[in-house]
């Protein structure tokens, strides 16, 4: 599997020399400047392609190239995003980068609900506490009829922390669920936005109407109309499945199970056509095996990231060690190199260790974190290739 790892650019404060010296051989990044909908240049992609290549490395995966929401919801703006999408997709295969990732959740990328979950060991995790993420959609987003969405145990334990819960507690759960993990990757809403709640319920009020087949069927009109430009540059998009993999805020989730990922490449029946295979998010499920999907879905597979939760009692889970957890990185490892060798793989969502608190990082991006996992990661893959040259001795 090649070595990669998700870097945002120029302003990163991670830098490429650093890349370079701990081992990574790809860059995932994407033109984070241009606003959603917009086409990506040949300039823009040929010069930042040039400036990783500068430093011995290269661009192996656009992550993301962002599909607008109006594409998802179906606007009236839809024909003009997928026509600017086949024009982005075009320059990047005219630029030699074949590979793109990209999501289909509605208006919100991935949630959690705490950004440096302690442990023992004085290191922190994302977490996702099914209460408090329960409590921000009844007593913050008030949204209606979502008390129905909860289980009784869960209603109680909002109905308990509305009487502990400070003010600063709730400004804190907006911007860990709306901004923080959200504005960094092109979400809809950025740092600096006033008013975060009142633009996120604007987002959600454009889904109205649109349940899970609605959605299925856009995202089918969306691949099909993609797949020529892929099919004559040699792209390969590959969807980022649900994070997490169940329904949230009344939004309806299509890429969440098995039965989910066989009918999206079922529906569009294309090699082009594929999947990002996300261990963690995958994970967070505990109706998904992610052994048995990656021995299903392995050769539609185009890019791995490999990172590993603990569900954990009452809807939680924790990312968890890489070596760890629900992902079983290891067997992962196993599958992709028998069935689809030489994969692009990222690891993801590190720790926050040994000061990486106080850089400024994204969450979920720490430096120290992701090499301590980049080295557990490339051990796992060291024992796995011996254990192919054996098998061929």
């Amino acid at each position: 599997m090649e070595k990669t790892w998700r870097w945002f650019g120029r302003k990163d404060k991670i830098t490429l020399d650093m890349l370079r010296q701990i081992g990574v051989e790809g860059i995932v990044t994407a033109l984070h400047d241009v606003p959603n909908g917009a086409v990506w240049t040949e300039e823009a992609i040929s010069s930042l392609k040039h400036f990783i290549e500068s430093y011995g490395l290269r661009w192996s995966v656009v992550e993301s190239l962002p599909v607008s929401e109006a594409i998802k919801y179906g606007g009236t703006e839809c024909a003009r995003l997928i026509e600017n999408y086949k024009t982005s997709l075009a320059n990047l295969g005219k630029c030699g980068i074949k590979t793109v990732c990209y999501n289909f959740m509605p208006v919100i990328d991935w949630i959690r609900t705490d950004l440096r979950h302690p442990w023992a060991d004085g290191t922190s995790s994302l977490y996702f506490d099914y209460a408090r993420f329960a409590y921000f959609d009844l007593r913050i987003l008030e949204r209606a009829g979502a008390a129905k969405d909860y289980p009784a145990d869960i209603l109680a334990k909002v109905a308990e922390l509305d009487t502990t819960i400070t003010e600063s507690g709730k400004e804190e759960l907006i911007d860990t669920i709306i901004v923080k993990t959200q504005g960094f990757v092109n979400g809809n809403i950025k740092e600096g936005d006033k008013d975060p709640v009142l633009l996120f319920k604007r987002l959600l009020a454009l889904y109205d109407g649109i349940d899970r087949d609605a959605l299925r069927e856009n995202m089918r009109r969306f691949l099909t109309a993609i797949m020529p430009v892929c099919e004559a540059y040699g792209v390969n998009v590959c969807v980022h499945p649900d994070d997490p993999p169940f329904q949230v805020l009344g939004l309806p989730r299509i890429v969440s199970s098995e039965e989910d990922i066989a009918w999206l490449l079922n529906a569009v029946d294309n090699p082009h056509n594929g999947l990002t295979f996300c261990a963690g998010s995958l994970s967070a499920g505990e109706h998904n095996d992610t052994r048995e999907l990656a021995k299903k879905f392995a050769g539609r597979t185009h890019f791995v990231h490999l990172r590993s939760t603990e569900a954990m009692p009452g809807g939680n889970f924790i990312e968890s060690s890489h070596l760890q957890g629900r992902g079983h990185l290891i067997d992962l490892i196993r599958t992709f190199e028998r069935e689809n060798p030489g994969l692009p793989m990222r690891v993801d969502h590190g720790r926050m260790m040994l000061g990486d608190e106080d850089k400024g990082y994204n969450p979920g991006y720490s430096f120290h974190g992701r090499m301590l996992a980049l080295a557990q990661v490339e051990g796992m893959m060291a024992v796995v290739n011996d254990e192919l040259k054996q098998q061929l001795v």
